[in-house]
């Protein structure tokens, strides 16, 4: 994720990461060429004008479709924050309620060390790789049980449940208490499963389909409807137009996914070491 100030307007005019260019530059382009077609048609007489009241009556109804678009898209981003904050929150509850009621700080430990790798796992895990973070404290026979594991951020959590259970048999825990631990793990996998939903169910693919053949043919077709309104300058306008249309499109579809590697991403791994970090420091100040 890029951070920048938002009362800042000047430098972003001229900033290209994140900013879409890239990514609509041909597309734009495309419509750019197309009107220079009319515009040329148009200063030799050639017949490139057509009427524009079709895309006066489809401009309302493409533009439903971009809100649309963008919203889902928006939604589907803030959910994934919240859902990544409800894995810090639950695991940092895990750490609280471990540090007051289980007088063993080497279970206290395993039980961080354990929702660290969890988070880190599951950040992986969203982006189809397997990894439980670099600076892992837990034994080499836990951190080798991890990586064969069918579902690291899975196995995480059973050991969690494991770490509780055994407490609770050998009397460090009551029953009450382990029902409270419990239900921070239980918060943890539905967390996990609400980033997997996210993360495997995008926008229908018909919809996508048909906003963009839409989009594409209101944008080649426009120039000739404005011609003979802007002449020489119908180029200019329509790539005007075909940029910010186009680029509400692309935006969508950027932060709809918001759990992988992109500029405009959620910034999971900062997310992960700061929860290390806090855990951990935690953890040396009620040693």
């Amino acid at each position: 994720m890029i951070e920048y100030d938002p009362r800042r307007w000047r430098s972003h005019f001229f900033d290209l990461r994140g900013s879409m260019v890239r990514e609509i530059g041909y597309r734009v382009g495309l419509c750019a060429l197309t009107a220079v077609a009319a515009s040329l048609l148009h200063h030799y007489g050639l017949p490139s004008a057509m009427s524009d009241k079709p895309h006066l009556m489809v401009g309302p109804a493409l533009a439903l479709l971009l809100v649309f678009r963008t919203n889902t898209a928006n939604d589907r981003y803030w959910e994934g924050r919240r859902l990544w904050g409800g894995i810090v929150n639950s695991a940092r509850n895990l750490r609280r309620k471990a540090a007051v009621l289980i007088a063993e700080p080497a279970t206290v430990e395993r039980l961080v060390e354990w929702s660290i790798l969890f988070a880190w796992a599951t950040r992986a895990h969203l982006i189809d790789r397997r990894a439980i973070g670099e600076s892992s404290r837990l034994s080499a026979e836990d951190q080798a049980a991890a990586l064969a594991a069918p579902h690291i951020p899975i196995l995480a959590a059973e050991r969690l449940t494991a770490i509780i259970t055994d407490a609770k048999q050998r009397g460090v825990l009551t029953d009450v208490q382990q029902v409270a631990f419990d239900l921070d793990v239980q918060a943890l996998v539905d967390h996990l499963g609400g980033c997997e939903r996210i993360d495997s169910t995008p926008l229908p693919f018909a919809y996508a389909v048909h906003l963009r053949r839409a989009l594409v043919l209101y944008c080649v077709s426009l120039p000739f409807a404005l011609v003979s309104t802007f002449g020489e300058w119908s180029a200019l306008v329509t790539f005007v137009i075909a940029y910010i249309l186009i680029g509400i499109e692309e935006i969508g579809a950027e932060i709809e996914g918001p759990f992988g590697v992109r500029y405009n991403d959620l910034p999971l791994d900062a997310i992960c070491t700061r929860l290390q970090d806090h855990l951990r420091a935690t953890t040396r100040t009620a040693s």
